[in-house]
């Protein structure tokens, strides 16, 4: 008659047992992921295309499935494009993506960035300028004072915050 193990010897060898990574199942909604995230670059208008810092073999990857007509060649051109992305630092990407998302969180967070610092050059003025040129070297700091000059104007007189969006959109082109 065969002998049982008892319990204790059982999770002894469960312990024993070491991590071997990602199941196979987490592996493959990994890979998907990546297969979408390329999609959405792909479909992707060209001007929106040019924020995104991409190494050339994606960016020609790219360009190549937006070429494609038939469908089955598109969908292994993703999955390639999926393959290459494994290899790279998609993080920018995904930062940058989450940014033209209005439904994220990390856009909410810049949008509400870039209100605070209207509001600061619009009351402070010139310290808050230069405090701001000093992150964005690419300011014209003459165009953000006169900016500053006419909302603060429109705020004293009452009158609709025309100059202030248009300070908004300009440090939203800078952010950029």
């Amino acid at each position: 008659m065969t002998e049982l193990p008892d319990q204790s010897e059982l999770s002894g060898d469960a312990e024993q047992q070491q991590y071997d990574g990602p199941s196979k199942s987490q592996l493959k909604r990994d890979s998907q992921a990546l297969q979408d995230m390329g999609k959405q670059l792909v479909d992707m208008p060209s001007g929106q295309l040019e924020k995104f810092s991409l190494p050339e073999p994606l960016e020609e990857a790219i360009h190549e499935a937006r070429r494609l007509k038939s469908r089955e060649a598109k969908r292994r051109h993703l999955q390639y494009i999926g393959k290459l992305m494994r290899t790279l630092d998609i993080s920018a990407i995904q930062e940058t993506l989450d940014r033209m998302d209005h439904q994220s969180q990390t856009y909410r967070q810049h949008f509400a960035q870039l209100e605070q610092w209207r509001d600061r050059i619009i009351n402070e003025g010139h310290s808050a300028i230069e405090d701001f040129i000093e992150l964005h070297q690419a300011s014209d700091r003459q165009q953000l004072r006169n900016l500053q000059r006419q909302a603060s104007r429109e705020m004293e007189q009452k009158k609709p915050p025309a100059a202030a969006r248009k300070l908004f959109a300009y440090l939203r082109e800078l952010s950029e």
